[in-house]
């Protein structure tokens, strides 16, 4: 059979199929030669991760959890006894300081202040008449004496009336939001406070509220509603715009923690706030099992974006320093007390030097002294799967096949870089291959 006859024979299917075959022999032998070897060669290289010892801020901190609820929160009732004639404001309402909620009749109380008023005139009267005739004697001193006396607690009764007449109109002890009213024209007021009586009447003149600016009365919580007999509160006035958080700090973190430390405060979403340590309770609470100390925060400014009942992270800060020289904490390697780190030189040369540590915060560990700023030094290195099909190597700068501190390769990759070929850096520091 000829050669021209045999390819004759052949079916062109067959030729078709033999031609794909061969196309696609050739094809894996470039990428084998071409790529495969060569990137299987290219990747038994060591990869490093290295980070410049920078100066940073170390802190140390006390980490809680606690709820924010508003900072103020006044129960606000009438100090003197009257009949409601005018509530000024409904629940749901904003109130200024010194915003007026509410006045009760003052009947009783000009007839307290004009008695009292009186009483003072007649003191005075019988005290001048004691010093006209007084001769030298023992009893005409004493006479005078008492005199004075009588007209010193007139004077009191005095003032006290006017007080009461002043608390007659209920102010707001504080801006806010008033939440509840839990009073209406023509109730009764009477006045529960340990307040002293106007002479010759009997009537209460005064209470346990004290005065604002103006002379007005302002909060007090021993007044009652004498139709019930409730101690509730007439009026409960919340911030809206102040907001604080009461948490609790074990005995074992209680020692670290003063009045005006500074807070950082975070919500679930990442929503910064700040604030100040305003209280250290001095009596524990062992409801827990273990003794715990209570502790209030006044967050800073108006806290836009809090309300009442918002959980909050807490970090609160009591010790803070500046520039302090620092590497990342994987980059020491202590053995026998002794810690020592890799410097690497800009020429990729490394060398083992020993250094003296301090505090450890935020995964960085401060350098007293052996390491200068700018110094690069080796964080870990590693040698991906090889050709030959191994599992490949993690590498540290001691050399252990683990990082530094014992810890296998972070997932996902270095702090602040990548687990490739390109140079990923650390907060505060620098990374790349060398």
């Amino acid at each position: 059979m000829t050669a021209r006859t045999f390819f004759r024979s052949v079916p062109r299917g067959a030729w078709f199929t033999t031609g794909i075959a061969a196309v696609a022999a050739v094809g894996l032998s470039v990428w084998a030669f071409g790529f495969a070897i060569p990137s299987q060669a290219d990747a038994t290289q060591t990869i490093t991760r290295t980070a410049t010892a920078a100066l940073r801020t170390m802190e140390k901190t006390v980490s809680t959890t606690g709820t924010v609820t508003p900072a103020i929160e006044d129960s606000v009732s009438f100090a003197v006894s009257g009949t409601v004639t005018a509530v000024k404001v409904a629940a749901g309402d904003t109130v200024k300081k010194g915003q007026t909620l509410a006045t009760v009749d003052t009947l009783q109380l000009k007839a307290d202040l004009l008695q009292a008023k009186a009483d003072l005139a007649e003191a005075k009267a019988t005290l001048a008449s004691a010093e006209d005739a007084a001769d030298g004697t023992s009893a005409a001193t004493a006479q005078v004496s008492a005199a004075e006396a009588a007209v010193n607690v007139a004077k009191a009764s005095v003032s006290d009336a006017e007080d009461a007449m002043d608390d007659a109109t209920l102010v707001a002890p504080d801006a806010g939001l008033v939440s509840a009213v839990d009073i209406a024209v023509g109730d009764k007021i009477s006045s529960g406070s340990s307040g002293g009586s106007s002479s010759g009447t009997g009537g209460t003149s005064g209470g346990t509220g004290g005065s604002s600016a103006g002379g007005q009365g302002t909060a007090s919580t021993s007044a009652s509603l004498s139709s019930s007999s409730s101690s509730s509160a007439a009026f409960t006035i919340v911030s809206t715009d102040s907001w604080a958080v009461d948490v609790s700090v074990g005995e074992t973190d209680i020692a670290n923690v003063t009045k005006g430390d500074q807070v950082e405060l975070s919500t679930d979403d990442g929503t910064a706030y700040y604030g100040t340590v305003s209280e250290v309770g001095l009596l524990p609470s062992t409801t827990s099992g273990s003794a715990e100390y209570p502790v209030t925060i006044a967050i800073t400014g108006k806290g836009k974006g809090l309300f009442d009942g918002v959980s909050v992270d807490i970090s609160i800060v009591y010790e803070r320093r500046t520039d302090v020289l620092a590497v990342p904490s994987m980059a020491v390697t202590t053995a026998d007390g002794t810690s020592t780190v890799t410097v690497v030189a800009s020429d990729g040369t490394q060398k083992k030097t020993t250094v003296k540590t301090g505090d450890t915060a935020e995964d960085y560990t401060e350098i007293t002294s052996g390491l200068s700023e700018g110094d690069s030094v080796l964080v870990a290195s590693f040698t991906p799967r090889g050709a030959s099909g191994d599992s490949g190597t993690q590498n540290s700068q001691n050399g252990t096949g683990r990082f530094p501190g014992g810890g296998e390769m972070p997932s996902g990759g270095f702090p602040g870089g990548s687990t490739g070929g390109q140079g990923g850096g650390f907060p505060g520091g620098q990374g790349g291959n060398q």
